[in-house]
């Protein structure tokens, strides 16, 4: 018998199902490994264009040489120290760039010389110092910067009781009615509020107790707008505003975008402004209508606020020296404009400028800027403001705050300003007046040289 014929020796053959396991299997594999190949052949070919092009980059620069290398380090790392604020405030010091007479100094340290250009206007700056009433005033600080560029234009003031400090950089004077300006922003973006929103309040306008924060329409209630509630510092209005509407989180949240308990990025050490908010209702009111002692501000810090509303809601970093030399000439610190901070929109900005210019026109500046509109060197600018005033806790100081801005109508030199008085006894010359000054000779002398 054949043995191939034999069914006992024939082979078994894989049912159905195991021949198409293995069919399959055997398929997969092959897919597999063809798309290893491709997938390897891809990356492979990735990697050399990749490295051709850096190698290629790095021939057109130089790269590759070492030396040339270690001099593009070397660069970098001398465009970061020419603007290293912390470098100049270690250059500086214990100098006082306060109430100078000249627009540089030189100053020893070690065994170098260092000349220190700054941005301050002289003219300007002797012209207000002339012009300070030292007799009924203990401190008194004034401040101007370009809020383009952020560069301190002056930098003056006065301290009856410690003659050496700079009051432009103290940042114990409470705030009062300036906070209103952060409330107002706050109000506007997050609560779609604009110059002529319908507001109420019941009581007198400056005071602020428990009973005007609540929400109440009757025959008592006095009616008015969101511009003149600003422009006439309305307590109770800008109460009820922190209270009911922006309460704790918000009003935290704008207040430290608007820099508040932060380290501000200046030359000369500068401690933060203070702003601090509990979890009662009426302290929200408080805070928000600047009915309280515990926020407290630097000139500095005050001046910064109106940049805010003129630069479309943004923020730059201020600066009073452009350059600082040694003895050979060689530049280690040159000021250079940092990247500004989005602090409010546009939109928000364009609101509060136009609460600022109405208490110019009737509000709580309209004294002191009387007659601007014919005046020949004011009536070319736009102007806007806020005042604010508190007591000191022994009351014998009258804190009186005057933070504003210039805008010229055809041009575009713009002026940011705060001014801070701290009266004795007798009422001196008000802060708002001192704005006054401030603005009318800055500007002339600009149009004098133009």
């Amino acid at each position: 018998m054949d043995p191939f014929n034999d069914p006992q020796n024939r082979p078994k053959m894989p049912d159905w199902h195991a021949h198409q396991h293995l069919f399959a299997r055997t398929r997969h594999r092959r897919l597999m490994w063809k798309r290893i190949v491709r997938v390897g052949c891809l990356a492979g070919i990735i990697l050399a264009a990749v490295y051709s092009m850096t190698q290629c980059f790095q021939w057109i620069r130089g790269d590759g040489d070492a030396e040339s290398e270690s001099i593009a380090s070397t660069a970098d790392d001398t465009k970061l120290q020419l603007n290293d604020k912390q470098l100049a405030k270690e250059l500086l010091q214990s100098t006082s760039i306060f109430n100078l007479r000249e627009p540089s100094l030189r100053i020893q340290r070690q065994d170098t010389s260092l000349h220190v250009d700054t941005s301050i206007d002289i003219s300007l700056q002797a012209y207000m110092l002339k012009k300070l009433d030292r007799k009924n005033s203990r401190h008194i600080a004034l401040l101007a910067m370009d809020p383009a560029s952020g560069e301190i234009v002056m930098m003056a003031g006065f301290d009856k009781v410690h003659p050496g400090a700079n009051t432009c950089l103290v940042n114990t004077y409470p705030a009062a009615s300036i906070f209103k300006i952060v409330t107002a922003a706050a109000a506007a973006e997050q609560k779609g509020l604009d110059s002529n929103s319908k507001l109420r309040f019941n009581g007198s306008q400056h005071t602020l107790y428990k009973v005007q924060l609540k929400d109440r329409n009757n025959r008592y209630t006095n009616h008015t707008n969101f511009q003149a509630a600003f422009a006439k510092s309305i307590n109770p209005v800008f109460g009820k505003l922190g209270a009911l509407s922006l309460q704790q989180t918000t009003l935290t949240r704008y207040a430290r975008a608007f820099g508040f308990n932060a380290q501000i990025d200046f030359e000369l050490p500068v401690p933060p402004s203070r702003f601090s908010i509990s979890d009662a209702p009426y302290h929200w009111a408080e805070i928000a209508s600047g009915f309280n002692r515990q926020t407290t501000l630097s000139a500095l810090h005050a001046a910064m606020i109106p940049t805010v509303i003129l630069n479309q809601g943004k923020q730059i970093d201020p600066s009073v020296v452009r350059q600082i030399t040694n003895g050979s000439g060689e530049v280690l610190y040159q000021s250079r404009p940092g990247p500004a901070k989005q602090v409010i929109s546009p939109k928000t900005s364009r609101v509060v400028y136009d609460l600022m210019e109405a208490t110019v026109r009737y509000g709580t500046a309209k004294k002191a800027f009387k007659g601007f509109q014919k005046d020949p060197v004011l009536s070319k600018c736009n102007l806007g403001g806020k005042t604010g005033s508190i007591f000191n806790k022994k009351h014998d100081l009258r804190y009186d705050w005057f933070v504003g801005f210039a805008d010229l109508k055809n041009g575009d030199q713009q002026l940011a300003l705060a001014v801070v008085v701290a009266h004795e006894e007798y009422i001196g010359i008000r802060a708002a007046a001192y704005g006054r000054m401030i603005i009318k000779k800055y500007y002339g002398d600009l149009f004098k040289t133009g």
